[in-house]
């Protein structure tokens, strides 16, 4: 159960990281003040860094991970998108990302509880993505 409940959680993750990634890269051309970029930018790549250390764990569970789910990508994608083309303000940048950003920790925390017998390892992990996307919210709110 354990091993299991490791690999779920892992894919999880692995999902979020590369939707924050993804979110990320699709709104980070319209960003106008210095300041926001540079947190975005700077939280890109600690997601990064967890997505190395996700990766890590599944291989050694002989796991390729998981993808993001295609309809809450191309949902996200059209979101973003349509909002942006009618105002790519920062103001509209700061409200998607914490949108995101709370959807990614709601997310995380209820897959953290549902695998509960995952290892130490691996749910500290998902503390620390839960965090950094607890962080970006937080430190994007002046832009709201």
């Amino acid at each position: 159960m354990i091993e299991q409940d490791t690999v779920r959680l892992l894919r999880e993750c692995d999902a979020g990281v590369q939707m924050g990634m993804e979110a990320i890269d699709e709104v980070i051309e319209y960003v106008g003040a210095e300041e926001l970029g540079t947190r975005l930018n700077a939280c890109r790549r600690e997601h990064e860094k967890l997505n190395g250390e996700i990766k890590d764990q599944l291989h050694r569970f002989e796991d390729q991970g998981k993808n993001p789910n295609p309809m809450a990508k191309g949902m996200s994608w059209l979101k973003t998108n349509m909002r942006l083309s009618m105002n790519d303000s920062d103001h509209t940048i700061a409200d998607l990302m914490t949108d995101g950003c709370n959807m990614g920790v709601k997310s995380l925390n209820k897959y953290l509880n549902q695998y509960e017998a995952a290892d130490e390892k691996s749910k500290d992990i998902a503390k620390r993505l839960i965090h950094l996307e607890e962080k970006l919210a937080t430190d994007i709110r002046k832009f709201l």
